[in-house]
C-alpha cells in the first residue's frame, strides 16, 4: 500500500489576528508545521497549536521563515547573509523545541516558509545555511523540501533525511518549481481538481506543470496551506480521495523511520 504524509502550515496566528482555521486542520492532516513567531505565530498560539496537535495525534515540525509579520513572511528579503538566516533559523528551531519539550513532544521535522523557502529552493548557499541549522540543532530531525530543489541537494550533501513535499493547492513550472503567486494559475483553487492531481500525482509518481509537462518525483508528504479560505475543504477532500484511491495517510516521521 502507498503511504503519504499530509501536512498543513499552522500556528501562523498572533496576538488580536486570527490566520487559518487550525482546530478543524488538526482533525484532517497527519502532520503540522508550526510558526515559529517571526512570519506568524506567538508563544500563545505555538503552545495552544502544539497541544491540539497532540490531542490528535499528528506530527509536528517547525516551520520558521523571514523576520516579517508585516508582510507574513512571503517578502523576499535580499539584505540578509546566509550566515545570518542560518543563526535565525537556530532561534526559530529553539523555540519550538522549548514549547513541544514542555509539552512531552517531540520537534519531527523542519521546513521553512513561504519567501524563504521559495528563495532557498534556487540558490544552494542559502539552502546550506537551513540545512546547517537544522544539523546543528538536531540531525535527526526531517527536512521538507521540494524535489529537485537545491534545499533537497543541500540536506542529502549533509546527510539529513530528506521529506519530498508536494502542493495540492499550487501550480507547477516546468522545471518542477512552483508558479510564482505573482502570476495567473499560481494557486489551485478548486478542492476537487486538488484532490484529484493529488491522487494522480502520488500513483503515478509524477507532477504535472502548469503547461503539461509530466516530471517524474519522489513524494514523500503534501502540503496544503492552512491560510487558505478553501484549507479545511480542500484537506478533507485530498485526504478522502486519496485513501479512497487506496493510499494509507500518515505522519512523515512514521512513514521515513529513523536514521
Amino acid at each position: 500500500m502507498a503511504v503519504v504524509d499530509l501536512n498543513s502550515d499552522m500556528g501562523e496566528s498572533f496576538g488580536a489576528y486570527e490566520i487559518g482555521d487550525d482546530a478543524s486542520m488538526l482533525s484532517i492532516v497527519s502532520s503540522a508545521n508550526v510558526a515559529c513567531g517571526f512570519h506568524g505565530g506567538d508563544a500563545l498560539v505555538m503552545h495552544e497549536t502544539l497541544r491540539l496537535a497532540k490531542e490528535n495525534g499528528v506530527g509536528i515540525g517547525a516551520h520558521p521563515g523571514f523576520n516579517d509579520l508585516w508582510g507574513f513572511g512571503r517578502r523576499p528579503i535580499l539584505g540578509d547573509r546566509p550566515a545570518d538566516i542560518e543563526k535565525q533559523m537556530i532561534y526559530q528551531i529553539g523555540a519550538i523545541q522549548g514549547m513541544a519539550t514542555a509539552l512531552g513532544m517531540r520537534v519531527g521535522h523542519f521546513k521553512a516558509h513561504g519567501a524563504l523557502n521559495n528563495m532557498a529552493a534556487v540558490d544552494f548557499d542559502l539552502a546550506m545555511a537551513t540545512v546547517r541549522a537544522v544539523k546543528a540543532v538536531d540531525p535527526e530531525m526531517i527536512y521538507v523540501a521540494l524535489p529537485g530543489s537545491e534545499m533537497e541537494k543541500a540536506a542529502e550533501k549533509l546527510g539529513l533525511r530528506v521529506a519530498r513535499e508536494i502542493f495540492a493547492d499550487r501550480a507547477y513550472e516546468d522545471d518542477g518549481m512552483l508558479v510564482s503567486r505573482k502570476k495567473p494559475g499560481a494557486m489551485i483553487e478548486d478542492a476537487d481538481e486538488a484532490a484529484r492531481r493529488m491522487v494522480d500525482f502520488v500513483t503515478s509518481g509524477e507532477i504535472e506543470s502548469i503547461n503539461g509537462k509530466r516530471i517524474p518525483v519522489a513524494i514523500d508528504t503534501i502540503c496544503v496551506h492552512g491560510d487558505s479560505p478553501k484549507a479545511v475543504s480542500t484537506a478533507s477532500k485530498v485526504k478522502k480521495a486519496l485513501e479512497e484511491a487506496g493510499v494509507a495517510i500518515k505522519p512523515m516521521a512514521q512513514t521515513m523511520g529513523a536514521k
